[in-house]
């Protein structure tokens, strides 16, 4: 018997904003508490970062900065003829009249952008992975320490309620010890993995491509390469840095984890065979190191195709009493362990096995007959409010940060902890050996 107990997590005003009441929200707000905004990189999630940030009151756009004049034109089109654009997003950090700045270039141009802009004053909300390489990290650290600026990493799931909720089931015992995680995100779409759209307008001259590959192997002009970056290790960090790093972001925030000590991927090119040089099936171990009272743990990541889906992504987390499932919300499955060990002893002579069952009943009597002992196990499961958006949260908590400057949960030191086993996900993937990290020193070892 199974009865499951459903409940409605209430998402905080940070979380979901009225968009009905955004009108007058906006002339509440004071000149003083206006907040201006610019995007440096405007493909599919620089798009949906700025228009999360337009959506609370306050925030207005004043430029964007991308490489490809197409994007330039559809940011006029899109949120007006007013907005100042660029090819070179220093003429952005150049002006005092921007506040906030979105990284949401390509990933090798993640931490320089970032630097960057917060050596110019800036507020930065920099796209996962925070860099392209583990050797960029300390750089932006620092840069965000000595500039005093406020830095948020875009993996939402450290804003979310449902994985908030996630945090405290686990820290009140709801499965017991976590022994084991098993994670995935199946992708099973190559528009959504690797195939962005091509214009038919790409060529040398609407798009800035030294300035693309300025700081990385130089190639002739190739379109694909620019706008199918996240297949090419020059550019993107493939499956690893694009979604793995949530999975990691995800279980660093509800296990209060720093990272594991040990990577080991394994995966290939097996299904799109295009030319690309990362993998478009990864599955990889983690070894986590015992921290307080949790025991080591393994994690198990996978990106592949599967029919019938397109998208798929959850966690088990497996404890000593029961399991937790975060997936459109959060289910937990309570086991608690048997009181009886239970016994074999068909092949002991028929003395030994009455002497075994005496002792055995004397330790573990049989439990009288109640209604206690008919009870339905329960299943408890805890939804998010409909529509509820942990992206528009994650925002909501980086504007919030940027008027009363006190710190985020996803900071650069957080955000290089989750991005460093995804980096070293492609490193083992491509040696054929396990990596080794300490997530204290945030140093490979």
């Amino acid at each position: 018997m199974s009865s499951t107990r459903r409940h409605f997590l209430t998402a905080s005003a940070a979380g979901v904003l009225a968009s009905a009441n955004a009108a007058a929200d906006q002339k509440r707000i004071s000149p003083n508490d206006r907040i201006r905004l610019a995007t440096i990189g405007l493909g599919g999630m620089g798009t949906a970062d700025t228009h999360s940030s337009l959506s609370i009151p306050g925030v207005e756009l004043v430029a964007i900065a991308d490489l490809y004049e197409g994007r330039r034109k559809r940011a006029r089109e899109v949120f007006g003829d007013h907005i100042f654009t660029t090819r070179d997003y220093r003429e952005i950090l150049a002006r005092s009249d921007i506040d906030i700045v979105i990284v949401a270039t390509s990933d090798h141009w993640h931490s320089r952008a970032t630097i960057d802009a917060l050596n110019a004053g800036k507020d930065v909300y920099c796209e996962k992975p925070m860099v392209h390489s583990l050797e960029e990290g300390r750089a932006v650290i620092d840069a965000a320490r000595k500039s005093g600026r406020i830095m948020q990493v875009g993996s939402q799931r450290v804003s979310s309620i449902v994985y908030q909720k996630a945090k405290e089931l686990i820290e009140a015992g709801a499965i017991g010890e976590p022994n084991m995680i098993q994670a995935w995100w199946d992708r099973n779409n190559e528009l959504m993995a690797f195939k962005s759209s091509i214009p038919p307008d790409a060529s040398p001259e609407t798009i800035d491509w030294d300035r693309f590959t300025a700081i990385t192997t130089k190639r002739p002009y190739n379109s694909e390469r620019f706008f199918q970056w996240r297949g090419y290790s020059d550019y993107g960090t493939g499956v690893a840095g694009d979604l793995f790093v949530h999975l990691f972001s995800g279980v660093h925030f509800v296990l209060s984890q720093l990272g594991p000590t040990r990577v080991y991927a394994t995966g290939g090119i097996r299904f799109w065979k295009d030319g690309r040089d990362m993998p478009d099936l990864m599955l990889g171990l983690y070894d986590y190191p015992q921290a307080g009272k949790m025991p080591p743990m393994n994690l198990s990541l996978r990106v592949n195709l599967e029919n019938g889906t397109t998208e798929n992504s959850a966690f088990h987390f497996v404890g000593s009493e029961g399991i937790l499932t975060i997936d459109k919300g959060v289910t937990v499955s309570r086991h608690p362990r048997e009181r009886e060990p239970g016994y074999s002893v068909d092949t002991f002579p028929e003395k030994l096995q009455e002497e075994f069952m005496r002792e055995y009943r004397e330790k573990y009597p049989l439990p009288a007959p109640s209604p206690d002992a008919m009870q339905a196990d329960k299943t408890e499961e805890y939804l998010p409010p409909e529509k509820y958006s942990d992206h528009k949260a994650h925002h909501v908590n980086f504007i919030n940060a940027v008027r009363s400057r006190k710190p985020v949960i996803e900071d650069p030191v957080f955000g290089l902890r989750a991005a460093a086993p995804a980096l070293l996900s492609n490193i083992s993937w491509a040696s054929g050996k396990a990596c080794t990290w300490d997530p204290q020193s945030l140093e490979a070892t």
